[in-house]
């Protein structure tokens, strides 16, 4: 008999989840950065270990929303922990228990769900602050299971997938056995070049900054072109991205194309494009694009 089941990961921004999911599933299925709400919408990572099936679900982080797409992250996330096997809250050990992360726990009081602590980041904090985290949060929820584990170095995620897998429920495979994700490759794509965005960026990125992959074409010769447009939301902004001489946007293509390369085992031409769109925010095909409710 085979076992199958999702696991949703909860948390703050920068708790660590996309990391934690790219490493219990062996390769790149989340982006990361250092900047906090990368992950916009829901990531299924899918991972076989014997005879089970884990589907990890990575979802924006949760924090105190201030516009349309923050609601609709948020909102997100909440949908995936209510129809799901486990429930997995993941906390920066570092951090320790901040407001968000309150919230996260009150929230599962009211909606009465059961939910799992995996305590992230513990190669940053000495053993008896983490041993006093770890009490300290369990005295506020009542959970299952608690367990601290490092995504960056691995530590602990072992323990943590055993468990997964003697608490997943019977069940036939929902995904082929060498299905990694279910993002469409044209979502994963902009979410790649999104991710170098933010890493050749850093501090100067604006955060209302969006990359739509408008073209995706195979061709004969095992190469596929593909066109993107990144939409911001102001001219200076634009001048940013594009850099002196189109040096920034050479570089952010230059990195997104290497890894897509490597990603798809392919040749790829990416051409990138950078326009200004007023309040891109308020378009409702954007949120179908990354499976997000518009009137959340």
């Amino acid at each position: 008999m085979t076992k199958c089941g999702f696991v949703t990961l909860l948390g703050a921004s920068n708790a660590g989840k996309s990391t934690l999911v790219n490493n219990i599933v062996g390769a790149k299925v989340s982006i990361v950065s250092p900047k906090v709400q990368t992950t916009r919408s829901r990531v299924r990572g899918i991972v076989v270990k014997d005879d089970c099936e884990i589907v990890l679900v990575d979802t924006p982080g949760i924090f105190k929303p201030r516009r349309r797409l923050d609601r609709a992250m948020i909102a997100s996330a909440w949908e995936e922990a209510e129809y799901t096997d486990i429930v997995a809250v993941v906390v920066d050990s570092n951090r320790g228990l901040d407001f968000d992360t309150q919230s996260i726990l009150e929230s599962l009081k009211s909606r009465k769900q059961k939910a799992i602590l995996v305590l992230n980041k513990i190669d940053l904090i000495t053993k008896p602050k983490l041993l006093a985290l770890a009490a300290q949060l369990n005295e506020l929820f009542e959970f299952r299971e608690t367990f601290m584990v490092s995504a960056l170095s691995s530590e602990g995620i072992d323990t943590l997938e055993k468990w997964i897998i003697e608490n997943l429920p019977e069940g036939p495979f929902m995904f082929p056995e060498d299905q990694i994700s279910d993002l469409p490759n044209k979502l994963l794509a902009s979410e790649i070049t999104r991710e170098k965005l933010y890493m050749c960026l850093d501090k100067e990125l604006p955060y209302v900054t969006a990359v739509s992959t408008d073209s995706w074409k195979e061709t004969n010769n095992n190469s596929v072109r593909i066109e993107q447009t990144i939409f911001v939301e102001k001219d200076n902004q634009k001048q940013i991205i594009i850099g002196k001489n189109g040096s920034m946007v050479k570089k952010i293509g230059m990195a997104s194309r290497k890894e897509l390369c490597e990603l798809f085992d392919c040749k790829i031409d990416l051409f990138i494009f950078v326009k200004v769109r007023k309040k891109w925010e308020d378009n409702p095909e954007m949120y179908k694009d990354w499976g997000l409710d518009f009137n959340a």
